[in-house]
């Protein structure tokens, strides 16, 4: 689990100007597929991915009556399905407007097919037929050290690439979402390919231009005082594929995701706050929803979680929780009501 200085120093790739600071199958892809010849091992010729994928790539423009932004995405469908993060579009999505550059300069504007905070992912269409598009493969098999090229606009510099390897697989990073919690970006690749503010949503692809992540986060260096800032330090996060299909398909079909529920709306107790009021560490609970797993479990509100399956109870945990456990997952959460210690199991369902 990243230290609390870790975690301080990890923002978004996205949005100038917003407020905010993220089971396989194919959707339907179709003409214009972006498709390279095999690279030669060990090397990436990104001009030629350039080339190729840069017609797939489009940059979002948001407005909305509490500010707006711009970020990138990826066209998956020829028929105008535009994959990009939900940060990207949160300004928007409410009485709000959101564009798309393409690359050979036109604009369209974009409807939301579906958004998914959990996972910082969103769908968007556009009007078009026989698009360029990347392929999503959710199959992939990456390894650390492999040539990946980003591509995106960051800092609103659209048709921007640029190339690096996989630095690392399987990171859980800890990341602000657009309604002001805390998500988890589980399984992300790492890489040290140049991604900026501006950069979110966009596709990071292969060498043979197959689209294996969605620029996301970056971590940065913070300044003197603390505060987490500046563009790339080399080391960046893209949702993986595979959690992008699974959404893409189920927004698809549903206009929404699915996740597991607790039905709790928590604060986290520092060990520092927990230190100035005489208390324990853990996630105090503001609410508990009538009806709720959390309820039946025989938890109260004023009630402190501390402990999750055993370990530790924050934002960050109960965030991991909720993105890696399955709806029917048994989870045992030991507690703290007034000074008597308790524990109970909790069966999570599908978030209403």
């Amino acid at each position: 689990m990243p230290s609390r200085s870790a975690r301080s120093g990890l923002t978004q790739a996205g949005v100038v100007g917003l407020s905010v600071a993220t089971a396989l199958g194919g959707a339907v892809i179709g003409g214009g597929i972006v498709q390279l010849a095999a690279p030669t091992p060990g090397s990436c010729d990104a001009s030629r991915v350039a080339a190729d994928a840069l017609p797939a790539v489009v940059t979002i423009f948001v407005t909305g009556p509490k500010g707006g932004g711009a970020g990138s995405g990826a066209i998956i469908d020829p028929g105008g399905l535009i994959i990009t993060n939900d940060h990207v579009i949160a300004a928007g999505v409410t009485d709000g407007t959101i564009d798309v550059l393409l690359t050979d300069g036109s604009t369209a504007e974009a409807s939301v097919v579906g958004t998914d905070p959990v996972t910082d992912l969103a769908l968007l269409r556009i009007d078009g037929s026989r698009l360029p598009t990347l392929t999503l493969a959710p199959r992939e098999p990456l390894r650390v050290g492999q040539p990946v090229v980003a591509l995106g606009a960051p800092l609103g510099l659209s048709g921007t690439v640029t190339a690096g390897i996989v630095s690392a697989l399987g990171r859980n990073i800890p990341a602000p979402t657009s309604t002001g919690g805390t998500t988890i970006l589980a399984g992300a690749i790492q890489t040290d390919a140049s991604i900026n503010p501006g950069n979110s949503g966009g596709p990071l692809v292969t060498c043979d231009g197959r689209l294996v992540g969605i620029n996301t986060a970056i971590s940065t260096v913070p300044n003197a005082d603390g505060t987490a800032g500046g563009g790339s330090v080399g080391i960046g996060f893209a949702v993986p594929a595979s959690t992008a299909q699974r959404i893409v398909n189920e927004l698809l079909a549903n206009g929404r995701a699915t996740h597991p529920w607790m039905g709790i709306a928590a604060a986290e107790i520092s060990e520092q706050t927990a230190a100035d009021f005489d208390t324990v560490p853990g996630l105090y609970l503001q609410q508990v929803v009538a009806g709720s797993p959390a309820e039946a479990a025989g938890l109260r509100a004023g009630d402190i979680i501390t402990k999750l399956n055993g370990g530790a109870a924050n934002s960050v945990s109960l965030a991991w929780l909720l993105v890696s456990a399955e709806i029917g997952d048994e989870v045992t959460i030991g507690y703290l009501r007034g000074d008597t210690p308790g524990e109970t199991t909790l069966t999570l369902i599908e978030q209403p």
